[in-house]
């Protein structure tokens, strides 16, 4: 499934132009789900916490007890090559993945003699600072560990977040807040939250149920080198439908304000305005 253009695939040690067939049929990956994948960005020459992304795709591997097969240093450079064929000012998002190709005697164990890998580039717009997104409530909850592979970016988790997104959107939303298993909020079904009261940030902690990003571990660091008080505590949805600024932190996008949840609406504020600016300062001082 394309969502961008200009699409480039890296598959069994080199680069191709366009997005080619990588999986068979009967790889374990397509009939028994076992892919995970990772995404990072190009923008403007810069692909920020690259490294920290490529290492994560090789730590969800881990989860789903699949053997990464490429070092975290080594898939750096090998994005940077398939980047070098893109202008500086693309906006790229790059995704790692792998999956499981054999299984064991009954099927279902991913086999650890043979992972498939593949990296896909595409060009996908970062949004402008003027995009914004709603939230409604969504029945569908995060599962936990003892449910599902929580500590892993897997494809497998993905079919609970579109539900979540087809509720919501019947009703007019563009995103769904979710609860964990204890009904407390998590984050959105596509990207961590944050809501911001008098000043000050608040996020929901990170209890397995959801993957704390990388992304939303780099706005808390650049807000309280900024002076900007940040917690990470357990939050209810009446917190949200009080505070004064939400804003939704995601590779694809950095910072997503919220203007709405259910029948409360929201300013893109300044904390929010700040957030954004912070980040790509950083993203420009790292280089």
């Amino acid at each position: 499934m394309a969502v961008g253009k200009n699409i480039r695939t890296y598959f069994q040690g080199t680069w191709h132009d366009g997005d080619i067939p990588v999986m068979k049929a009967s790889d374990h990956g397509s009939w028994l789900g076992s892919t995970v994948f990772d995404g990072a960005r190009y923008v403007n020459g810069l692909a920020p916490d690259l490294y920290a992304h490529c290492a994560r795709v090789n730590r969800s591997a881990e989860a789903l007890m699949l053997v990464p097969t490429v070092s975290t240093e080594e898939m750096v450079q090998i994005v940077w090559e398939g980047l070098s064929a893109y202008p500086k000012d693309a906006a790229v998002y790059i995704r790692p993945m792998y999956w499981g190709i054999h299984g064991d005697p009954t099927a279902i164990v991913p086999a650890p003699d043979q992972t498939g890998f593949a990296i896909g580039l595409e060009e996908i717009p970062v949004a402008p600072p003027s995009a914004t997104t709603t939230l409604g409530r969504t029945r569908f909850r995060r599962p936990v560990m003892e449910d599902a592979v929580v500590n892993a970016k897997a494809g497998c988790l993905y079919p609970n977040n579109a539900r979540m997104l087809a509720e919501v959107r019947g009703r007019g939303f563009g995103n769904a807040l979710v609860a964990d298993a204890m009904g407390n909020v998590a984050e959105s079904a596509t990207a961590n939250v944050f809501m911001v009261k008098d000043g000050v940030a608040f996020t929901p902690i990170a209890n397995g149920t959801f993957l704390s990003g990388i992304t939303r571990a780099r706005h808390i660091e650049n807000m309280r080198a900024d002076g900007i008080e940040v917690h990470e505590t357990v939050l209810g949805f009446q917190d949200f439908e009080d505070a004064d600024e939400v804003f939704l932190s995601g590779n694809l996008h950095k910072v997503t304000p919220v203007v709405g949840f259910e029948e409360s609406s929201y300013q893109i504020g300044p904390v929010t305005q700040r957030v954004r600016e912070l980040y790509w300062d950083w993203a420009a001082s790292e280089g």
